[in-house]
């Protein structure tokens, strides 16, 4: 069964502990970790959740020079992450060099994390990308472009919207991987989210992955919330 993302948005390792006790020890979830944790803690966090057993998808969104990318990679690469990823708008060159990193800091004995590329963020709307990032044409548009870009580098997929799937699988391949936030069950505030799905409409477009944050963290019953967009993510009534 596909586990959703859990997006671990706390500012501390304290916080994410209270919340991991939430959840039987025998279940092995899929997390988030991103900017606001990994930047309090450091690697060590991620250390922490791999040695509990969770698979680990380090949000950290690089986006730079492509030497200065190559190497922040070979290091996240000795961290055994499930997955990480990268800023499209830092072009090819930068993508190509981030992948390269991955594996020279895999080495032989490990496996490679899958690599992906933001396109658009969930939170950006169409009418924000043209007047402040001066982008003349459609989202969608933008999305598929950067999408391109991606594919042409060797990465293995894109974060997008859900609304997205469709669009870019079929300009690329079936199997590019589409992981996508900004999913919200049904009669869940939206939040900082513009493009937003429910679990089952991103099962029923394609997602390959979603990620899921304050309707699971912030519920009342985390435990159950997880489980209620499981089963809606993976079709069980």
């Amino acid at each position: 069964m596909k586990r959703p993302i859990i997006a671990l948005d706390f500012p501390s390792k304290n916080e994410i502990a209270l919340f991991l006790e939430k959840f039987p020890v025998e279940e092995k979830l899929f997390v988030k970790v991103g900017m606001e944790i990994f930047y309090q803690e450091g690697p060590d966090i991620v250390k922490w959740l791999r040695s509990l057993g969770h698979d680990v998808f380090l949000d950290l969104k690089l986006h730079d020079i492509p030497n200065t990318v190559k190497q922040a990679m070979k290091g996240i690469a000795r961290l055994d992450v499930a997955m990480t990823n990268v800023h499209a708008a830092g072009g090819r060159k930068m993508m190509a060099a981030a992948l390269e990193g991955l594996r020279e800091g895999s080495g032989n004995s490990q496996q490679i994390p899958k690599l992906i590329a933001v396109t658009q963020l969930t939170s950006t709307s169409e009418e924000q990308m043209n007047r402040e990032q001066l982008i003349k044409v459609s989202l969608k548009a933008s999305v598929v472009q950067y999408a391109k870009m991606t594919y042409q580098a060797g990465l293995d997929g894109v974060v997008c919207s859900a609304l997205e799937v469709e669009l870019i699988k079929g300009n690329i391949a079936p199997d590019f991987i589409c992981l996508t936030p900004g999913i919200r069950p049904r009669n869940s505030a939206a939040g900082d989210q513009e493009r937003i799905v429910t679990p089952e409409r991103a099962r029923k477009i394609g997602s390959d992955f979603i990620v899921v944050g304050r309707p699971i963290t912030q519920s009342e019953n985390p435990l159950m919330a997880y489980q209620q967009i499981k089963n809606e993510w993976n079709g069980v009534q």
